[in-house]
């Protein structure tokens, strides 16, 4: 008599209903798998893993309150040993290396239900895993350098709509500092303009609106 396969019991974080549905459908109909709770915001994430304490995460970036690599840290801190699987649509260089250094085992794309399911179980055998379409999207950035905090607040608020003078007000630096930050972003973004920058910005995910 064979045995009944041990189940991976997996909790789905995301802040889209379908989207979570659609995952529901995918993991359970595999043999060896079961979710066992779902959350919609990084603040019920933390609260459903201390409750179910499943052996892998899924869990997407951009959500209400707490994000998803804030939530990431927060799981860490009190579990390190938790398996938390990044599941998003954003493949921005700069989200991925934040991801993977918050401690995501695998960094993924929604829509890919098969690499999904070899990636729940690469995790679970204690393996990482970077799909080639995002590890060719840090590739193309590797060697750039990377802009500073303080570059990074300055493009957040040219992305808010702020004129140099009006950020340096909100910082409280000189104006001539602020037009000296934004000819570096400009530069290590390779932007021809302030909104060139910031476009650059959010698709790499350096900034968020």
């Amino acid at each position: 008599m064979s045995s009944t396969p041990n189940m991976i019991r997996i909790l789905s974080d995301d802040d889209h209903a379908l989207l979570r549905k659609g995952i529901a459908a995918v993991v359970n109909a595999e043999p060896d798998m079961k979710l066992v709770a779902e959350a919609s915001s990084g603040d019920e994430a933390i609260e459903k893993y201390r409750i179910h304490r499943p052996d892998v995460t899924l869990m997407d970036l951009q959500m209400p309150g707490l994000n998803g690599i804030e939530a990431m840290g927060r799981i860490l801190a009190e579990f390190p040993n938790a398996r938390i699987v990044v599941l998003t649509t954003y493949s921005g260089d700069a989200q991925i290396v934040r991801a993977l250094r918050a401690g995501a085992r695998a960094y993924i794309l929604k829509g890919h239900d098969r690499e999904l399911l070899e990636t729940i179980h690469m995790v679970m055998e204690g393996r990482k895993r970077i799909p080639p379409e995002v590890a060719a999207e840090l590739a193309e950035h590797a060697t750039d350098e990377g802009l500073s905090d303080r570059e990074i607040q300055v493009l957040k608020l040219i992305a808010a709509g702020n004129s140099n003078k009006r950020i340096a007000d909100l910082l409280s630096i000189a104006e001539a500092t602020v037009k000296s930050r934004v000819t570096n972003i400009l530069s290590k973004l390779s932007a021809s303009d302030r909104a060139h920058a910031v476009s650059i910005g959010l698709k790499r995910g350096i900034i968020e609106l």
